[in-house]
C-alpha cells in the first residue's frame, strides 16, 4: 500500500533574501529532508517559469524529427552530448532498456585548458538553431540555484560554505533532456519508462515534468509518488554526495513508471545533474567519520566513480 507521506517543499528565496530566522528555517529543512527523503521540493529560486516551458516545447519539436535526422547527433562521446536514442540506456543490474530518448548538453565554456575527452564541445540539431540559446539560459539558471542549495547544506552540516560548492564549479554538469514516448504497444516484460536507480552525481534538479510518473522508495520500503506543482523544481541527492557524507544523506532509490491506459501520453523532463570536476576527491569527509561509524567507501575521485557508473548503464565501453 503506497504512503501518504510527502516530501517536504522549501523556498529558495527564505534563504536568498530572508532573515536569520528564515535562513535558519530552509537550512533545517534542507538538510533534514534530504536526510530522510533524499528528495525535496523547490520553489522561490527565481528561474522563470516561461523559460522552462519554452525550452520544452523547442526539444519537443526535435524530438519529432525524424529518427534519421535525430541520430545524426548521437554517438558523440558515447553520449556524453548530444543525442542517445532510444532503447540505449538501462538502470544498473538490469539489461532491459528504459523507454526513453534524451538529449545531452554540458558546459558551453569548459575550464582554460580543459581535456576535449573530459569536456567535449556541445553539439546543437542545426534544424532548430533558435533552441540553443534558451537551453543555455536554464543550463546556467540551473547552476547557480544548484551552488546555492549547496551552500546551504554546507550551512546545515556546519561545514565551510563552499565546502559542496566548490567541487562542482566549472564542473561536468549536464542537462538531461528527455523524451519518454507514448506507448503504442505493450512493452516487453519488465521495461519501464525508467527503471528504478539512484543517480551517479551530487545532487540533481529535475524541471517539473510535463506528465506524472515519478516515484521514490521510502525508508519503510513503499514507492511514494513525487510530482512537482507549477513552476516547483524536485532536488535528490545522488550516489556522490552519499558517499561524501558516509551515507548520512542517501542516495535515494527511484523511477518512472509506466502510464496508465488512461494517461497514456508522451512525458517530457529534464534533470539537471550537478557534476564535480573530475579531479574531486570523493573520499568519505571527516566531518562523517567516528568509532561508530567508519568510512563506508573507498576513496575515488569523481572521474573515476563516473567512468564506472557509466560502463554500468552502457553509456560507455
Amino acid at each position: 500500500m503506497t504512503t501518504t507521506r510527502t516530501i517536504p517543499t522549501i523556498d529558495l528565496s527564505d534563504y536568498t533574501s530572508g532573515g536569520a530566522g528564515q535562513r535558519e528555517r530552509l537550512v533545517e529543512t534542507l538538510g533534514g529532508g534530504l536526510r530522510e527523503f533524499g528528495f525535496l521540493n523547490v520553489e522561490g529560486h527565481r528561474i522563470d517559469t516561461s523559460l522552462i516551458r519554452g525550452t520544452y516545447e523547442l526539444w519537443q519539436r526535435f524530438f519529432e524529427l525524424p529518427e534519421e535526422t535525430k541520430r545524426k547527433y548521437s554517438g558523440v562521446r558515447g553520449g556524453a552530448r548530444g543525442f542517445t536514442p532510444f532503447g540505449v540506456e538501462h538502470a544498473k543490474g538490469r539489461a532491459t532498456a528504459d523507454l526513453k530518448e534524451f538529449w545531452h548538453v554540458g558546459q558551453e565554456d569548459p575550464p582554460s585548458g580543459a581535456s576535449k575527452d573530459v569536456y567535449p564541445p556541445n553539439v546543437w540539431p542545426e534544424e532548430i538553431p533558435e533552441l540553443k540559446g534558451p537551453t543555455l539560459r536554464l543550463y546556467h539558471s540551473l547552476e547557480r540555484v544548484a551552488e546555492t542549495l549547496l551552500v546551504a547544506l554546507a550551512e546545515y552540516f556546519d561545514m565551510p560554505k563552499q565546502t559542496f560548492a566548490g567541487m562542482v564549479a566549472h564542473g561536468q554538469s549536464i542537462l538531461r533532456i528527455i523524451h519518454y514516448p507514448a506507448l503504442d504497444r505493450a512493452p516487453e516484460p519488465g521495461a519501464v519508462r525508467a527503471a528504478e536507480h539512484e543517480d551517479i552525481n551530487l545532487i540533481t534538479l529535475l524541471c517539473e515534468a510535463t506528465e506524472a510518473g515519478l516515484e521514490i522508495l521510502t525508508g519503510e520500503g513503499e514507492w511514494l509518488p513525487v510530482q512537482a506543482e507549477s513552476g516547483q523544481i524536485v532536488v535528490d541527492a545522488g550516489d556522490m554526495l552519499s558517499r561524501c557524507t558516509n551515507e548520512v544523506v542517501p542516495a535515494t532509490t527511484h523511477r518512472v513508471v509506466n502510464p496508465a491506459d488512461s494517461e497514456n501520453r508522451d512525458r517530457y523532463s529534464m534533470p539537471f545533474f550537478v557534476h564535480p570536476r573530475p579531479e574531486c576527491d570523493l573520499t568519505v569527509m571527516e566531518r562523517f567519520v567516528d568509532a561508530e561509524n567508519p568510512p563506508k567507501h573507498a576513496p575515488i575521485t569523481a572521474g573515476e566513480f563516473l567512468d564506472e557508473r557509466l560502463r554500468e548503464i552502457g553509456l560507455k565501453k
